[in-house]
């Protein structure tokens, strides 16, 4: 419930404090006093678009905090405790505007994006305007209308979610079918590349090895040349070797040692390096024994040696990488052919996902379909209490598979005959103002009926409407305000009557500033300000009877 709210310096309004109660509370005042201007601050508080022209001329800012007392009112409860502004059972909501059009929001104190305000404000109030009816003639209006009434918070929620769900697969889907002719074309590229590597299969390590048996068969002339030169030098030639003259240094340590004992260690220690340089050259003939100079394994090496080389050129690696890089092309290649599974893993779950949404969707018609005949009776005979005695209302909903939507497969349309014998038609086609304003109020007060919000606000909602038929708009509102606050800006005498208070809106000028001010009748005032709408500016016997008399039929 909107219990407080406070406007500091906002269009015409220097400051003004209003206390607000339960039930329905009228507010009426002079053409062109302001009426509506709460309602205007009020809307900037629930996250309405600032601009500088707001603040009152002359000043630096515009002030407006709304206060809201949160009694049962469990979906406000649950968004402050989510965000983490929730303030006991109370919730403040404050907007600033400064004069060059920067605004600031807040929530119990709280700085928060205006975004936020809007979000929390759908769970606090509801502001019905008197252009309302001509955003009824809007088809997806109509259908919001009715999922209000008809409490599909959830319903929708979920038909949503799945819509979401269906479509995020869907555009997956599509992108891959997009790239179907360019994987197929990268495939036929690998397939080439891979082929021509598979059938040189070549190992992990094999070039490293291959490099090494080609240097040694291209080389195998000069190791053999020089291993016998080796030979020769430490043991075979005639003319001298190392091992012979080792043999007779050897015997001349011998000698040596008998004369002087100090070098008796010398003749073993050359002994030593006799036995390593015998082993040398024992392993040097044994390689070169085994020394294998096949011309056709020769030609083989040169010709795999060669082949690796120009294929690694060809592919712009080193010869080294190019084991790895064959194995990077398949590995391609692989991903490349999942990308089909995965195709066909998408075309199931977008047939999947569409069968939940749908699913959800045909649950939603089904409850639409129910409501939208309950409505069509409250309504029809809500016109009646009107004075459309003959009217007929009726909500068609089509259900259309080829448009889907987050909202469903539904189009609703809003039909009224308002003559026997006149066939139903789109509300938008209903020629005559004063029915549509009728039927408008009729649809708003039905359905508010419906809406969780705590508080409503009616602004001039009935505009077109005169007599006998502003009485029963009054009863309507003020049997509303019975279970909910109900705030209604109204000319009609009849319907201010039936509020269980009213506020009387004027505006003064004073040292050429023009200033509105708003301020809560007692009995004999309101009795005043119904005379004065009874009767304009002459207030006599007659209407301040017919005053009274609203006021007891109230």
């Amino acid at each position: 419930m909107l219990a407080h709210l406070s406007v500091n310096n906002f269009a015409i309004v220097k400051s003004l404090q209003l206390e607000l109660s339960q039930g329905m509370t009228t507010i009426t005042g002079e053409t062109g006093a302001g009426k509506s201007i709460a309602i205007d601050a009020l809307g900037l508080c629930l996250g309405g678009r600032a601009e500088a022209g707001m603040v009152r001329p002359g000043e630096d800012k515009a002030d407006v905090s709304a206060a809201f007392i949160l009694d049962n009112n469990i979906h406000a409860t649950r968004w402050l405790e989510d965000n983490d502004l929730l303030d006991n059972n109370e919730c403040i909501l404050r907007r600033t505007v400064t004069k060059e059009g920067r605004s600031r929001a807040f929530i119990n104190g709280n700085p928060v994006p205006v975004s936020q305000l809007k979000t929390l404000g759908q769970y606090l109030i509801n502001i019905h305007g008197q252009h309302a009816h001509q955003h009824l003639m809007k088809n997806e209006h109509q259908l919001m209308m009715l999922d209000q009434y008809a409490g599909h918070h959830d319903r929708l929620k979920k038909t949503r979610t799945t819509y979401q769900n269906w479509r995020q697969a869907k555009n997956e889907l599509e992108q891959l079918k997009a790239n179907t002719q360019q994987n197929q074309a990268q495939l036929q590229l690998l397939d080439y590349q891979i082929k021509e590597l598979d059938e040189l299969a070549l190992g992990e390590e094999e070039f490293t090895e291959l490099e090494l048996e080609h240097k040694r068969l291209t080389n195998s002339g000069e190791l053999v040349t020089h291993c016998q030169q080796a030979i020769d030098c430490l043991y075979e030639s005639d003319e001298a070797n190392a091992v012979s003259l080792l043999q007779s240094v050897n015997h001349n340590l011998i000698q040596l040692s008998e004369l002087d004992e100090k070098l008796t260690q010398l003749p073993a220690m050359l002994a030593e390096a006799m036995i390593q340089l015998e082993e040398m050259n024992s392993e040097l003939r044994q390689y070169l024994d085994n020394i294998d100079v096949d011309p056709a394994q020769l030609a083989y090496i040169e010709e795999r040696y060669s082949k690796v080389m120009s294929l690694a050129r060809k592919h712009h690696v080193s010869p080294e990488a190019l084991y790895l890089h064959h194995q990077e092309l398949l590995q391609q290649r692989e991903q490349l052919d999942c990308s089909d599974e995965r195709l066909q893993e998408i075309e199931t779950a977008v047939s999947q996902q569409y069968q939940l949404f749908a699913a959800q969707a045909e649950k939603l018609h089904q409850s639409r379909s129910r409501y939208a005949k309950e409505l069509d009776k409250l309504i029809s005979q809500s016109m009646h209490e009107l004075s459309m005695e003959k009217a007929r209302f009726h909500i068609e909903v089509s259900y259309d598979e080829n448009h889907p939507s987050p909202l469903g497969f539904d189009h609703v349309t809003f039909e009224v005959s308002t003559n026997p014998g006149q066939p139903l038609q789109p509300i938008s086609k209903v020629a005559s103002g004063g029915e549509l304003s009728r039927i408008s109020l009729a649809i708003q007060v039905i359905t508010a009926q419906k809406v969780e919000t705590p508080s409503l606000i009616f602004d001039e909602v009935d505009v077109g409407i005169s007599g006998p038929t502003a009485a029963v708009v009054g009863k309507m509102l003020r049997q509303l305000g019975q279970s909910t606050q109900v705030l209604c800006v109204t000319h009609l005498p009849q319907v201010a009557g039936c509020g269980h208070q009213q506020l009387f809106v004027a505006k003064q000028s004073k040292a050429g500033k023009t200033e509105t001010q708003m301020m809560t009748l007692d009995h004999h005032q309101r009795i005043e300000e119904l005379a004065r709408l009874l009767g304009g500016s002459q207030i006599t016997e007659t209407t301040l009877a017919n005053a009274k008399e609203l006021l007891i039929a109230a």
